[in-house]
């Protein structure tokens, strides 16, 4: 099986000597790491990020505003089904926070979030891959929080393409030459989902922490960094999931998962059998995370929070009643329009688990 692909990365390349340097030197929060992850009806985003705790603020789709003079704040560009609300991250107060030429972040000592979004040049979706990761990677090695904990990258068109030439197999070889020359034991969980507004622009948003998490893999499919040729020249560099740093009030990160079994996608047509395979995953991977930490929660419940990407659009109500049925109102979760990164693949699933409660 192929193994992860690792280029070299000249951090010097990117400076960041003057936001960077803030953030180094931000004051650390009092005690150990914590993040609670809310979702909340409100008119728009000024009110929530009037908060001094607040890490980020994110709406969804095109009726929440686009940009805001704070940079905690992000528009992702999916469209919600049935909902207007915004996810809301909070760390320790004070949260501090800035820009550095385009590249936005919040710190609270602990914990920084940052986003950078690169414009594709014709097209070109490994040279902003690239170029976003680049940033991400120079921006973070060296500061005080130095290692990735957690990573959401929303592109367009990402099946578009055949073979060696689809957009998704470009972007994950941008990836990996932008992050550099990086071990696959500390990848953090992420996400790469189809954006649906035709926005040819790579929005990377991601979490960092001063003290590392430790990755968790799933013990029912093949890590994604080992995936075989046949996916691409480069493996996707993501892991399946991340306890974060130990003793801290933060819930597990759940990778965006889908009805993968080994690294076949499984029930091709059949979307309610996708998801029961995808749940059928969470379930194997929240077992494997409990040999860590035998304090999370076997089942989804209030401490869960999810995000569901549906491909069709006429499928979100189909998918909205099923996840009904499982879970009634006791899991907070977003639906919404989204591409996944295989055309076979009809529903997938990213969240988080055990979260504090607020």
């Amino acid at each position: 099986m192929a193994t992860a692909r690792r280029e070299m990365h000249n951090p010097a390349e990117d400076t960041h000597a003057g936001p960077r340097a803030t953030v180094r030197g931000a004051p650390a929060a009092a005690g150990l790491p914590r993040l609670s992850i809310e979702y909340v009806d409100a008119p728009g985003p000024s009110a929530l990020l009037g908060c001094d705790d607040v890490l980020a603020v994110f709406g969804f789709g095109g009726a929440v505003p686009a940009t805001h003079d704070d940079p905690r704040y992000l528009r992702v560009p999916l469209e919600p089904h049935d909902s207007t609300g915004f996810e809301v991250w909070r760390g320790s107060a004070p949260v501090i926070r800035g820009c550095d030429d385009g590249l936005r972040w919040a710190c609270d000592g602990q914990l920084l979030f940052g986003v950078v979004e690169v414009a594709e040049r014709e097209g070109d979706i490994q040279e902003a891959a690239r170029h976003a990761y680049s940033r991400l990677a120079a921006f973070t090695t060296g500061s005080r929080t130095p290692h990735l904990l957690r990573v959401w990258n929303y592109v367009d068109a990402i099946t578009l393409g055949s073979g060696d030439d689809e957009r998704y197999r470009a972007f994950c070889v941008g990836r990996a030459r932008g992050l550099g020359d990086f071990d696959v034991r500390t990848l953090p969980a992420a996400t790469a989902i189809g954006r649906c507004d035709g926005e040819r622009v790579v929005q990377v948003y991601w979490l960092a922490s001063a003290a590392p998490g430790t990755p968790v893999e799933n013990p029912r499919q093949v890590s994604a960094y080992r995936y075989p040729r046949q996916y691409g020249p480069q493996a996707p560099s993501f892991a399946r999931a991340m306890l974060p740093p130990a003793g801290s009030a933060m819930p597990l990160l759940l990778s965006g998962t889908a009805a993968v079994v080994g690294h076949a996608s499984m029930h091709d047509g059949e979307l309610l059998a996708q998801l029961e395979e995808t749940f059928a995953n969470f379930d194997a991977l929240v077992g494997a995370a409990r040999r860590h930490d035998p304090s999370l929660p076997t089942r989804f419940g209030a401490g869960t929070r999810l995000k569901v990407y549906v491909r069709d659009a006429h499928d979100l109500p189909l998918v909205a009643d099923a996840l009904d049925q499982r879970f009634g109102d006791a899991v907070p979760r977003l639906l919404l329009h989204a591409a996944i990164c295989r055309h076979e693949l009809a529903v997938e699933i990213d969240g988080v688990h055990g979260a504090p409660l607020v």
